[in-house]
């Protein structure tokens, strides 16, 4: 498989900015404090008037219930008359439980409602402001609880005079004698006096007591933390200092101040001081300066009370994570049948990514109107729709997995470049997304992704996103004409996207540029394809068949900067000493006739044929694959070369690091050792993979090295996405202190969007004329509404 040689934009201009931020006072934080404390006690005491209510109202409801009971008891049981002059008196005693007991009732009733709204206005009083020109004192008004006592004692003492009343002249006129009936309805009454008055009182004292004991605990929290407050020392002015320069490494990093000399800048600082960070020892071990200096700043933002949100802005509405399954957009440069590592690699990302069960997985790549297709696809290769060419990929990527991918293909507008080399996205690619599965996001070259991207921010519309650095870019346009100043330009441009909008980036080698928020891990797998052939030679070996019958050769696509120049230089230089030794070279591109014509004037032994997939049947037989680049930055066919079992000479470079680990992997240093080398090679035969090495070359490795690199396995879980001191930093920063960080990496998005809405600014800085949105044949070719509608969809 060829891998592509794509360059990045000649930047001609000059771009930098800056920020600044301040600070609340100490007295807008303490009126905060205040301000919550009162809030807390007005809700408590509100809800205790709301209790106070809801209790009378069950008093009320239970009086009338204990005199229907009693009215229907006295109807049901009232004894026959013994004699005939008493017959009329039970129909007295009920008239007069009718025309006394339940005016009574009613007046009490009446009076109690008077009461408690008394009560209530009181209470509603006290809370009140006072003053129009400060802020609302909390006064609480307990003379509410003696008048709830009063009411209930003056209405006992109204009970029990109307009742001895009703009762004297009966008591006069027959002692010893009572109905069953008055007996009865005296008994309730007496109850219902005493119900009344003890569980009300008891009752309103204890909501008085809850409301007393939380206004004490918020009076006691407030004190606790006046406190502790004083106990923790304040920043000082290297402490300061400190952080303001790690906090500043971005912009440092834009003049040219490396972000190792920062960290010794600020341990500098910081080892000045020595306070003590925290009672728990736990959060310092392992911690470095910055780490430390974090806990510090955290504790004394703590101690004063401060809370600051996340971010600088407030952020739109993202994708809602919920029990269904999560959503994971893979967006790349390149499409088959370009056989470039764009094209394949996440190709196969996506297909082993689907078959987790955590989350559906949707591959983005670009479509190119015929005019382009006839430039990049081999062989003249067109498609007339996008479903056409999807087909295309599905059938190409089912003849070499052993199992079925279930993933979707969909399609963004792009125009190639010629002078780049390389597709550059047409309009906003994130709006290709929709927001119903805008999750999580992997940019696949993110730097080459956004050097023109003028849409929205990809940090905003996803809830993570991964970037993965396929090329080194600085090494190729170094090899142009005023290489060194465009290197400095794109070096800085790429530090600018890359922090702007992704969460983590993760670098194939160690060859790429050092980016923000990145880290060195190879996330790439060969294709099976090729594990069978090396599997099937090493069978033909242990049943004694010849394994390889060929020599050498170099397999890439024919352009300078893939590592002819270094190739030919090797080979003109030790022509004597490799006498007799011929390489095969297979490859096709845009040098190809310079590369020809310089081996033929040196007379190389170098033997050309035309560009043919690796996987080809008449390279299994070869036994040393020579690949001298030193701009790769992860050869797949190095990968693919090992994977079929033979020996591969590279050069001893960060890009070939992961190579090393394996012993059919021959380094060298000088052009003198790189002859001992293709002479060791010749003479021996390579050993067999175990089945560690095997699998560690396999997609199924590296799935799992991007699960775990790029956080995404915590992040399907929901778990928090750093580890370690640097996730209990975050935590803290994110609660505790503003994120200057995320407010630089805002600014520097926003300016970026600026810049590239710019047409004058895009032509100067290399871009293709009208990408900044698409045109009307990708409209046709799409079904899409002219870019004016803002409604691209295809593939949903």
């Amino acid at each position: 498989m060829e891998a592509r040689a794509s360059r990045p934009p000649s930047f001609s201009v000059s771009v930098g900015g800056g920020g600044g931020f301040g600070g609340a006072r100490g007295d807008d934080s303490a009126f905060s404090f205040l301000s919550k404390g009162w809030r807390e006690v007005r809700d408590s005491a509100t809800a205790d008037l709301r209790l106070m209510r809801a209790r009378a109202d069950s008093l009320r409801t239970l009086a009338d219930r204990e005199l229907e009971h009693l009215l229907a008891s006295a109807s049901a049981s009232a004894p026959p008359p013994p004699q005939p002059l008493a017959a009329g008196a039970p129909i007295a005693e009920l008239e007069f439980v009718r025309t006394r007991i339940q005016p009574k009732i009613s007046e009490l009733r009446r009076r109690y409602a008077s009461q408690e709204r008394e009560l209530g206005r009181r209470v509603l009083e006290g809370w009140a402001p006072r003053g129009a020109g400060g802020p609302a004192r909390a006064r609480v008004d307990l003379s509410g609880i003696t008048a709830i006592r009063n009411a209930i004692v003056s209405e006992a003492g109204v009970g029990e005079r109307w009742r001895r009343a009703a009762w004297s002249g009966e008591a006069e006129a027959d002692e010893g004698k009572e109905w069953e009936v008055v007996r009865m309805i005296r008994d309730g009454i007496k109850e219902f006096e005493r119900r009344s008055q003890t569980s009300e009182i008891f009752e309103g004292l204890r909501s008085t007591g809850e409301f007393v004991e939380k206004f004490k605990s918020s009076l006691k929290s407030f004190n606790m933390e006046s406190q502790e407050s004083k106990e923790v020392p304040p920043l000082d002015v290297t402490e300061i200092l400190a952080n303001l320069v790690r906090q500043s490494e971005p912009f440092l990093d834009q003049l040219g101040i490396r972000k190792d000399q920062c960290d010794r800048l600020v341990e500098a600082l910081y080892r000045k001081q020595n306070h003590s960070l925290s009672e728990d020892t736990s959060l310092l071990e392992n911690a470095n300066s910055s780490d430390e200096l974090d806990l510090r700043i955290a504790s004394v933002l703590q101690s004063t009370g401060y809370r600051a949100d996340d971010g600088f802005w407030s952020e739109p509405a993202k994708y809602e994570v919920s029990d269904n399954k999560r959503h994971v957009a893979i967006v790349t440069t390149a499409s088959l049948p370009w056989m470039t590592g764009t094209a394949v690699n996440p190709l196969f990302r996506a297909a082993y990514l689907a078959k987790g069960t955590k989350q559906d997985v949707t591959l983005v790549v670009p479509w190119l109107c015929k005019s382009d297709q006839e430039l990049v696809y081999p062989n003249s290769m067109t498609f007339s729709s996008p479903e056409e060419q999807e087909t295309y990929i599905r059938n190409w990527l089912e003849e070499r997995l052993g199992f079925e991918s279930d993933f979707k293909i969909s399609f963004y507008p792009g125009k190639f470049s010629k002078e780049r080399r390389s597709i550059i996205p047409a309009g906003d690619t994130s709006q290709f997304i929709p927001s119903r599965e805008a999750d999580i996001a992997i940019l696949e070259e993110p730097e080459h992704l956004n050097w023109y991207h003028h849409g929205k921010r990809w940090t905003d519309k996803f809830n993570h996103v991964v970037g993965v650095v396929h090329t080194n870019y600085l090494e190729y346009i170094k090899r142009e004409k005023n290489g060194a100043f465009q290197a400095f330009l794109v070096k800085h441009i790429n530090n600018w996207v890359t922090r702007a909008y992704c969460d983590k980036v993760l670098r194939l080698s160690a060859a790429t540029q050092d980016l923000p928020k990145s880290i060195v891990c190879n996330v790439h797998g060969v294709n099976p394809k090729f594990l069978k052939i090396g599997e099937k030679i090493t069978a033909d070996r242990e049943s004694g068949e010849p394994s390889f019958s060929k020599g050498a050769y170099f397999l890439g696509k024919m352009v300078w900067a893939k590592g002819y120049r270094e190739l030919i230089d090797l080979m003109a230089k030790h022509k004597s000493d490799l006498e007799g030794f011929k390489l095969d070279v297979y490859g096709s591109g845009e040098d190809s006739q310079e590369v020809q014509s310089t081996a033929r004037k040196l007379d190389l032994s170098l033997n050309f044929f035309k560009g043919r997939d690796h996987a080809d049947n008449s390279l299994h037989g070869y036994k040393v694959f020579i690949n001298p680049s030193i701009s790769d930055v992860l050869c797949t066919a190095t990968a693919e070369a090992l994977a079929m079992g033979k020996f591969v000479i590279c050069a001893e470079h960060p890009s070939n690091e992961f190579f090393m680990s394996f012993p059919n992997c021959l380094t060298y240093k000088t052009s003198e050792e790189f002859v001992v080398r293709v002479k060791e090679a010749m003479d021996r035969e390579p050993q067999p993979l175990t089945p560690e090495q095997r699998y560690n070359l396999s997609w199924e490795a590296a799935t799992e090295r991007f699960m775990e690199y790029s956080d995404l396995d915590k992040v399907l879980n929901n778990e928090v996405v750093q580890s370690g001191q640097a996730g209990t930093r975050n935590k803290m920063r994110r609660t505790s202190q503003p994120n200057l960080s995320d407010i630089m990496d805002g600014g520097l998005a926003l300016a970026h969007r600026c810049l590239t809405g710019s047409e004058v600014l895009r032509l100067a800085t290399g871009a293709i004329p009208g990408t900044r949105d698409y045109d009307k044949q990708h409209c046709v070719d799409m079904g899409l509404l002219p870019p004016q509608v803002q409604q691209p969809v295809y593939g949903w």
